[in-house]
């Protein structure tokens, strides 16, 4: 073969492994003629974990407002009730206890009574004139009415407490039924049991002023008892009794 043809079949060979080379380039298919591919399973994960996300919020929603219930609910327990019957309650009993501080003569006094007991109601002096006698059981008398009077003006205070109370009871039952919480239930239900004891102080008062009566009463009947016995004792003792003598029905008679 000649230098001249072995050059030319080099060429071809060469021009022949360059368009090889370069088919793929020439033959692509454009950009915008290729296929998308979706994948089914990527979607549905993607759907599921998408709803998974929504039930969480749809949960901390449901959780918050459970907490601001509670929060609320938290709120009513602890408010305090609006509403205060101790300063009536306290004086209704203040207008008790000055009646029974207001006693006349023996008031309720442990010394006091000792001491009347020892003097106006003891035992019928053998020494005393018969005026003592009279003054001891006519000072007796008063005192026995003073205590009548004086129950009788606790039993008025008492009687005239009774329709402050009936209000005030009244009131409080409404606020116990209306109460929002449990604080507010319960402080109605501490006011009703105060408004108890107050009445259970005037009972008091009434039993302790008709018993401060009763027994001056008794004491005086004793007293006078006693007294009775001393004078039926002077007037049967001998010599300076009773001395008859000659009386004259009509001195201014010519007769």
């Amino acid at each position: 073969m000649t230098p001249r043809r072995s050059r030319g079949v080099r060429l071809a060979a060469a021009l022949l492994t360059a368009s090889t080379a370069l088919s793929p380039i020439f033959w692509a298919p454009p950009a915008a003629a290729q296929l998308i591919v979706k994948d089914p399973t990527n979607y549905v994960q993607n759907v599921l974990q998408a709803a998974r996300s929504l039930e969480q919020i749809n949960n901390q929603i449901s959780s918050l407002q459970n907490e601001a219930t509670m929060l609320i609910n938290q709120a009513r327990n602890l408010a305090s009730l609006p509403y205060s019957s101790i300063q009536q309650l306290q004086q209704s009993v203040q207008r008790t206890q000055q009646l029974l501080q207001q006693a006349q003569r023996i008031a309720y006094d442990v010394q006091n009574i000792d001491q009347a007991f020892q003097t106006t109601y003891g035992n019928a002096s053998m020494s005393a004139s018969d005026q003592q006698l009279v003054a001891g059981a006519r000072e007796r008398w008063q005192n026995t009415v003073g205590g009548l009077q004086d129950a009788m003006r606790v039993q008025a205070g008492v009687v005239g407490n009774i329709d402050t109370n009936r209000s005030e009871m009244s009131s409080l039952i409404g606020r116990s039924q209306g109460a929002t919480g449990a604080l507010q239930a319960t402080q109605a239900g501490n006011q009703l049991l105060a408004l108890q004891a107050q009445q259970l102080a005037d009972l008091t008062a009434v039993v302790a002023a008709n018993g401060r009566a009763q027994s001056l009463s008794e004491a005086e009947r004793a007293a006078a008892a006693e007294q009775g016995r001393e004078q039926r004792r002077r007037f049967l003792t001998p010599g300076s009794g009773y001395q008859a003598g000659n009386a004259r029905m009509f001195p201014n008679s010519g007769n």
